[in-house]
């Protein structure tokens, strides 16, 4: 071996050496990072979810309840009473409009037909009388004057008899109430605003079964597959007319125009009969959907949160009335929920990977 080699083989088991120590030194810094990370995962932390009589709890400091916006308060007390469903429709009051129109027609027609009867009688018994005094007027002008007189009692009696039927028309179509309505001169406040469309009559269709409305009944109302808030409706009378569409009870209504228009459907709910029920109203802001269900966190302490399922099958004021497991006063989280509902899902993506 010459001396070249050596020496070439000299300087290779150097670099291994070199290269050896590298490896050493950069990859002890690698190793206990591992480690500590290792030893991290193997310290235990406190479950932030639990069961408690099969009920979900989270638990949540403090410090990160105010970091995530979570914010409770306590329900308020509340009252439902339940309702009777009905259906009805916003009545066309053209041809209502209409009937009234010819009825003070007819009605104008009779008074100056009267007046004009009592001028005439008067003239034909002056006449008369003329006729008598040595025939100062002829026979002719006395037949003449009766005749003026026969013809204004006929058209007294033939605008009395058109008044007369129309206004048995508007009671057939439209019922006695609103047919005194339509006679009344001048209208009365209701059948004004009825007339300029600030209200608007409703014909609503109730089971047969349903107790006979009045004056007291209370029905609140809204458009068909509108939902939004439900508006107050008066009664007025029973309906003479059925709805073509729906079998029942037919009675007319009448309520504030607002969203309503001529020809739209209408929901209807009749609150019935009996005391109402107490229990509180659950804000919707409160309500979170899980497993086809609805829950609510109600807060047992601080940090503390038990998840509980609640009906909103009773709708109340932006909400829900409840008569269950919650009462009011008691704490619900009203922001935040759906983060606390993603607490739990971790909880348990956590559970299924470490198993």
């Amino acid at each position: 071996m010459n001396r070249k080699t050596l020496t070439i083989i000299i300087l290779q088991a150097l670099i291994i050496i070199i290269m050896f120590w590298l490896l050493v030194f950069y990859g002890k810094d690698e190793y206990e990072a591992y480690s500590q990370e290792e030893q991290e995962e193997e310290i235990a932390s406190p479950p932030r979810v639990s069961s408690e009589n099969g009920a979900a709890v989270v638990t949540l400091p403090t410090e990160t309840q105010r970091q995530s916006g979570i914010v409770t308060s306590p329900l308020r007390a509340g009252h439902y009473q339940s309702t009777q469903s009905a259906f009805g429709t916003v009545v066309n009051l053209d041809a209502y409009s209409e009937l009234r129109t010819r009825y003070l027609a007819a009605r104008a027609e009779a008074s100056v037909v009267r007046a004009s009867i009592a001028n005439s009688q008067k003239e034909y018994q002056r006449m008369l009388q003329l006729n008598r005094d040595d025939h100062n007027v002829s026979d002719r002008a006395v037949a003449a004057a009766e005749a003026a007189w026969r013809a204004d009692e006929a058209r007294l009696a033939a605008a009395e008899t058109a008044a007369a039927g129309i206004r048995n028309t508007i009671r057939q179509q439209w019922g006695e109430t609103l047919a005194a309505w339509a006679t009344q001169q001048p209208a009365g406040e209701v059948l004004q605003r009825l007339l300029q469309h600030r209200d608007v009559l409703l014909q609503i269709t109730l089971p047969f079964d349903a107790k006979m409305p009045g004056k007291e009944t209370v029905l609140m109302i809204e458009p068909a597959g509108a939902g939004g808030k439900a508006t107050r409706a008066i009664f007025v009378s029973a309906a003479p007319q059925t709805d073509a569409a729906i079998q029942g009870e037919t009675f007319f209504y009448r309520a504030a125009s607002d969203n309503l228009r001529v020809g739209m459907r209408i929901a209807a709910h009749l609150a019935q009969t009996g005391k109402a029920a107490a229990g509180a109203i659950i804000p919707a802001s409160a309500v979170v959907w899980y497993g086809g269900k609805t829950w609510v966190y109600q807060k047992q302490s601080e940090e503390r949160f038990i998840r509980r399922q609640v009906s909103t099958e009773q709708e109340a004021d932006d909400g829900w009335f409840s008569a269950g497991n919650i009462k009011a006063g008691d704490e619900v989280v009203t922001s935040g929920a759906q983060l606390l509902l993603s607490e739990e899902f971790k909880y348990q993506i956590t559970n299924e990977n470490e198993d």
